[in-house]
């Protein structure tokens, strides 16, 4: 075995350097074991589930290479989730002379010449799979199949694949999430039977998260979870408020919750883009070209958030949206660039491959299991030992059990009943990936039609890092917060745990030498809750009148008045600072008279 992957030029390499998408001069263990597997079986189907960013595509190419070479194939069809995708591998392959052609057309007929095949999209395949049957019957040929759980997502799809490459010689598999929210089998794949009767997806190698980051392959990941108070008018005109994240509260309320946080018109979203701006600034005191992403729910989210980033830092973002025919090349120029921050729709979580990505913001409502690792996965790729990612979120119970859960291993099972979503791994009501990752302009302005986002403020909660979690919560701006968010930007691992738990310890002994002080100043009457509920509606009513009456939201009016009367969030102010908040309200009511 040579030194090299491919022969020819020497490749730049993957560590400590920054190695082109896709390449490196020398294979991983991982990578290496794998494909000794590989070659020593020489199966027609082989499924290799590796985390995002430990290096499918330098072991995809690697074994098209050694085929080639061998003469076992004399084509290469690669079918990725997306255009760019397409892009990406053809780049990668080219660096390595592989000829692959990723503009091909289904109504070409055949790939331009002097290329040894083409990269498609599972979309194309599945519109025209006798097309793409015909080509792989006239030659030997080698059908890599990236993020195949894509298969599974309609019947169409599957049924094309199978259609398309049953006559492949040789189909190698890839995905870093082999696991998807319904129970529609994946083609290519094998599935056995557990001992509970359920069949599963069986892969023939498995990489997964915890030993890439134990071989310092991926970039360990701090989940920065805030909280806050959040306040909506629902379709019966009541006025609700939930604390984002609360137990013992329905599900409604805290879909309702979280999409008041996630309103751009609240406080919320400024405050967390604040403090993710913050974080990247640290990080790129030792990594300059450090960027960060926000995925949003939709284009009208992403256009407001991009806006109040500007407001942030001074600098445009790169926004993303759908509908761009330039949403590719803007992806490429990012990652070759140094800008702070990018905007996107979440169905680029998959298309986005920008290994400089280090701070993301989950502005996003969608919460399947499927999604969130794909999101995650943005951040993780490592170019050098060090580097560490952090995904700023809404603390509410789905997502932190996700968070908390990175290192599980998952399979695809088949056969589950209806009802099983206790471990929050599958619900039958769950959309698609499909579904998931579009706009969905009609089911979300129906959803958004169902209540009225009044007004949000944003708290830190804690930090979820390697399943423990760290920090005592505090307010936005306060040294509670700042401890975590000044983490340095280059830590392995260990480091980062340690780290954590030094932070964690301080913040305990700094409230622990306030506590005496804290507690003499304490009225030691019992508050009367219903007087303190009443308040809050009476504020709460000001507040949108004096709104309406200058058009100012109702976040700013809210934050106004904590900057002037001073005092916590409405949620945790006493008898006292609500009323002096009426007070002042009553006060610029009589002015404007």
């Amino acid at each position: 075995m040579t030194e090299t992957l491919f022969g020819g030029p020497t490749l730049p390499p993957a560590y400590p350097e920054r190695a082109a998408w896709g390449t490196a001069p020398k294979l991983r263990a991982w990578q290496q074991e794998a494909l000794d597997l590989y070659l020593q079986n020489s199966p027609r189907d082989f499924l290799a589930v590796a985390t995002p960013g430990a290096g499918k595509t330098t072991f995809a190419l690697r074994i098209a290479s050694t085929l080639i070479d061998s003469g076992a194939v004399n084509r290469v069809t690669i079918v990725a989730p997306t255009d760019h995708l397409k892009r990406q591998w053809a780049d990668a392959a080219a660096k390595v002379g592989i000829a692959i052609d990723p503009n091909f057309k289904n109504s070409d007929g055949q790939h331009g010449r002097g290329f040894i095949g083409v990269a498609v999209t599972y979309a194309q395949v599945a519109s025209k799979p006798l097309l793409h049957r015909a080509k792989t019957e006239a030659a030997r040929t080698l059908v890599i199949l990236d993020e195949i759980h894509h298969g599974g997502e309609a019947l169409s799809w599957g049924d094309g694949l199978r259609e398309a490459f049953d006559p492949a010689v040789r189909r190698l598999s890839l995905t870093g999430t082999p696991f998807r929210s319904d129970t529609s089998p994946i083609p290519f794949v094998e599935y056995a039977e557990d001992r509970d009767g359920i069949r599963r997806s069986k892969a023939d190698y498995t990489y997964g998260y915890g030993n890439a980051l134990r071989d310092h392959v991926v970039r360990p990941v701090m989940f920065m979870a805030y909280s806050g108070q959040m306040r909506w008018r629902t379709s019966a005109g009541e006025e609700m408020a939930a604390s984002l994240g609360e137990a013992a509260v329905t599900k409604d309320i805290t879909s309702h919750a979280w999409r008041t946080a996630l309103n751009p018109a609240g406080e919320w979203i400024p405050a967390v883009l604040a403090g993710a701006d913050k974080r990247l600034s640290e990080v790129r005191r030792t990594v300059p070209d450090a960027g960060g992403l926000v995925i949003a729910t939709d284009h009208e989210d992403a256009r407001a958030y991009a806006g109040q980033l500007k407001r942030i830092t001074g600098e445009s973002p790169t926004v993303i949206l759908s509908d761009d025919a330039k949403a590719s090349n803007k992806i490429e120029d990012f990652s070759a660039g140094d800008k702070r921050w990018m905007v996107a729709v979440r169905m680029v979580s998959e298309g986005v491959d920008v290994p400089r990505l280090s701070v993301g913001v989950y502005a996003t409502s969608t919460s399947t299991p499927l999604f969130f690792a794909q999101a995650v996965g943005r951040f993780v790729r490592a170019r050098k030992r060090g580097e560490t990612a952090s995904v700023f979120l809404p603390s509410v119970p789905q997502l932190m059990a996700l968070a908390n859960s990175m290192e599980m291993e998952r399979d695809h099972a088949l056969d589950r009943p209806e009802k099983e979503d206790g471990d929050g791994l599958f619900n039958p009501e769950d959309a698609l990936m499909e579904e998931a990752n579009r706009e969905e302009k009609a089911s979300d302005s129906l959803t958004k039609g169902k209540f009225e986002a009044l007004d949000s403020q944003a708290s830190f909660d804690r930090v979820l890092f390697d399943g423990g979690e760290f920090g005592t919560g505090g307010e936005v701006g306060s040294d509670d917060e700042l401890d975590f968010l000044g983490i340095p930007g280059l830590l392995d691992a260990e480091q980062v745990g340690t780290l954590l738990r030094q932070r964690q310890h301080e913040q305990l002994n700094r409230k622990n030498r306030k506590g005496p002080a804290a507690a003499a100043q304490q009225v030691p009457a019992v508050p009367d809750h219903r007087m303190l509920m009443d308040l809050r509606n009476e504020l709460a009513k000001n507040v949108a009148a004096w709104a309406a009456r200058t058009g100012t939201p109702h976040g700013v009016v809210h934050t106004k008045l904590r900057t002037v009367c001073g005092g916590p969030p409405v949620a945790q102010a006493n008898e006292e600072q609500l009323k002096s908040r009426l007070r002042k309200l009553q006060d610029w009511f009589v002015g404007r008279k």
